[in-house]
């Protein structure tokens, strides 16, 4: 069952249960996910980091507005994208992983970053995220 299928199938529940706010997310989400497909961009873990990062920026945005009934309501949507993505790689696996990819790449300073953040995105199969992936390949560069 893909992500989009169960994205439905969730959504059709919750209009049962008559779950207003779930549904409203799990809507927008279920756009995305059609829009991307259509689009051709069938990478469906990518969207799912890009609207929840959408969801945390926003609520940080509200909190700092002062407007945090807005921030909680964002917060929650990105709790609810979350229950979607893969489970993250724990600190020892991303610390793996960064060692191997500075090894392939042959990197020996920061100015080697980028190769080595390709291959530990592509190693990490969008089970990490971009700013903690950045942070290990800095600190194991440094």
């Amino acid at each position: 069952m893909t992500v989009l299928d169960r994205v439905h199938s969730d959504m059709t529940s919750a209009m049962k249960a008559r779950e207003r706010d779930r549904v409203g997310a799990l809507r927008l989400l279920l756009s995305e996910l059609q829009k991307a497909a259509k689009e051709g961009d069938g990478d469906e873990i990518a969207v799912l980091r890009r609207e929840r990062k959408r969801r945390l920026e926003a609520a940080q945005q509200f909190r700092q507005g002062g407007r945090p009934e807005l921030a909680e309501r964002e917060s929650a949507e990105a709790t609810l994208i979350e229950t979607y993505l893969p489970a993250e790689l724990d600190d020892a696996e991303l610390d793996t992983i960064v060692r191997d990819a500075v090894e392939e790449t042959g990197a020996t300073n920061a100015k080697d970053m980028g190769p080595v953040m390709k291959v530990v995105m592509a190693k990490a199969g969008g089970r990490v995220d971009g700013k903690r992936a950045s942070a290990r390949v800095r600190e194991a560069l440094s």
